[in-house]
């Protein structure tokens, strides 16, 4: 079994292997983020909430749980943290600086969902293609960024791949006979766990639980009206047992949900409703600069979603997403048909004899669990086209909609496949191999280019479109979460005298981080009067600030690439 686990898998081994290499080489190079710090800060707090010891005492305060910025973080689900606090803090242990650990165990989390994206497409295709489609995601230069900095959407990103996958694979073992109630219950545990987690980092993670459930019911249909028979009633899967294990299901990740989220301890259902309410409306006034114009969150166009999806993924992505889509059709009718046939009718060819892997009849019905996935980035882009929520940072609340985009773009490598199902010669056979890997740099190309020209800015990337990171500058956000802030300090510690002053605007506390002894770092609102003659100031170009803050004063030294200024600081003369 394990042997046959591991050649299945071998070509995913390799891709992880060598996505995790470079991520060692690294995790070093990035700085701090806007949200990070406090939200880390978040994280060390919540062990407070996790010790038995401070249940019992007289001034037990589930407050203190919340960290310093309990007001703003308290109703976001901890979740991540919870599970991440554990390796950091080993980390740490071992000599290394918290931001690094927590880019370390960031990373390692993305390299997971990586894995779950190939496990999840292995549903549909085969081997090769499911492997280009994890290639694909784990290349995007967008995705890469932020699978160090990002500790709240990329993990979102990935329980909700795993909570699909595992609901997915509960689904499956219920409806099989040979599976044992312990295999059944194993499975109905872990995707309950991806589940709650994934619920406790973002409210909208139930949507993969309830197309879980759909593809759960579909497999019941399928299980008891073709498996079993009136000579052989003992087929049927009973409706009591069925209901028992999505029971069984709902309940555990409701409990995985609350364990590790102390904020709803004290009133569960009440401060839940609340958070569903508050995070709903995502209430914001932060300005987004998009299209050359600066726009309120809450009043960006409608074109704003599918604008940064065209321009922020590689080329090849959406050409093969729409190859992907109609090849999914054209799989989904022909096997509809084939499903209409009797028993004793022989199946077609297909090109699964080419990839070893057999197609099952019920991944491609009307009701596929392909489909309903694709329906896991159908449901959030009309909501967010329709209902207009507040946006900003790009679009990284909602990255979790795009593993199903690339899994589609498996498809589209799945076609060409499908296209060389005939060959057989052995010259045929070569040629395939070496347009397969034609294919495969064509589709990764883009994107491995991109990480080299960017590090550490990949998240700020834009594609050719636009005329990449260069063209996109003062058009759309670029460092909007202000990472330029460790390269720009290390430059200051260079050349700035001591002792110096370092006015910042905007977010000083990640600045300071960097600061090297005898710099003092210090906002610049509030203090513009105490700003003299030779203080230096960095600014960032997020909404181009940096053409409104000491406009005058000479730059010393800048921070970007493709042409594209991140910060800057100045010298106030």
């Amino acid at each position: 079994m394990t042997r046959q686990f591991l050649q299945k898998n071998v070509l995913i081994f390799i891709l992880l292997l060598a996505l995790l290499l470079f991520g060692l080489a690294t995790f070093r190079d990035y700085g701090l983020s806007w949200d990070e710090p406090l939200f880390y800060d978040y994280g060390e707090s919540l062990g407070y909430a996790y010790n038995p010891a401070n249940w019992f005492s007289p001034d037990f305060d589930l407050s203190k749980s919340y960290g310093s910025s309990g007001d703003d973080h308290k109703n976001r689900g901890p979740a991540y943290l919870v599970l991440a606090r554990t390796p950091v803090g080993w980390l740490e242990s071992r000599g290394m600086d918290s931001a690094s650990a927590w880019h370390l165990v960031n990373f390692l989390t993305f390299l997971l969902g990586v894995y779950f994206v190939h496990r999840l497409s292995l549903r549909w295709m085969g081997e090769w293609a499911s492997f280009g489609a994890a290639a694909l995601f784990s290349t995007q230069p967008l995705l890469w960024g932020h699978a160090f900095i990002n500790p709240k959407d990329m993990p979102f990103l990935v329980f909700f791949t795993g909570a699909l996958l595992f609901g997915f694979e509960m689904a499956d073992a219920i409806s099989d006979e040979t599976k044992n109630v312990k295999r059944k219950l194993g499975s109905v545990a872990l995707a309950a766990f991806f589940l709650g987690i994934a619920t406790s980092i973002r409210i909208l993670a139930p949507l993969a639980g309830i197309l879980a459930g759909i593809y759960a019911v579909t497999q019941y249909v399928i299980r008891n009206t073709q498996h079993a028979t009136r000579d052989n009633p003992s087929n049927r899967l009973h409706l009591r047992t069925f209901i028992l294990h999505l029971s069984a299901f709902i309940l555990l990740t409701l409990l995985f949900m609350l364990a590790s989220w102390p904020y709803l301890w004290e009133s569960p259902l009440n401060r839940f409703i609340e958070v569903f309410a508050f995070m709903s409306e995502n209430p914001t006034g932060l300005q987004i600069l998009f299209n050359g114009e600066v726009y309120r969150a809450y009043e960006l166009p409608r074109r704003y979603l599918p604008v940064l999806l065209t321009i922020t993924l590689t080329e090849p992505v959406w050409p093969l997403f729409l190859l992907g889509v109609g090849f999914s059709i054209w799989r989904t009718l022909k096997f509809s048909i084939i499903s209409a046939l009797p028993e004793s009718s022989p199946l077609p060819q297909n090109s699964d004899e080419f990839i070893h892997r057999p197609l099952k009849k019920e991944h491609w019905s009307q009701f596929s669990d392909y489909w309903l996935t694709l329906l896991a980035f159908i449901i959030p882009f009309v909501y967010v086209i329709l209902r207009q929520p507040p946006m900003y940072d790009g679009f990284r609340h909602f990255l979790f909609i795009l593993p199903p985009v690339f899994i589609t773009c498996g498809m589209g490598v799945e076609a060409f496949f499908t296209y060389w199902e005939s060959f057989k010669s052995e010259a045929e056979i070569s040629k395939l191999f070496l347009w397969l890997r034609l294919i495969f740099f064509v589709i990764i190309a883009p994107g491995l280019a991109n990480l080299a020209t960017l590090h550490p800015y990949e998240y700020a990337y834009y594609n050719s479109s636009v005329g990449g990171t260069g063209g996109a500058f003062r058009v759309y956000e670029t460092d909007y979460w202000l990472t330029c802030y460790k390269e720009a300090v290390e430059q200051l510690n260079g050349y700035a005298p001591r002792p110096a002053n370092l006015y910042v605007h905007r977010e000083a506390y990640i600045a300071a981080n960097y600061a090297a002894e005898g710099i003092a770092v210090r906002e610049t609102r509030g203090n513009l009067n105490a700003i003299v003659s030779g203080d230096y100031v960095l600014v960032n170009s997020r909404t181009n600030e940096d053409r409104k803050t000491f406009h005058d004063a000479p730059v010393i030294s800048e921070v970007g690439r493709e042409g594209a200024t991140f910060c800057i600081v100045r010298q106030v003369p």
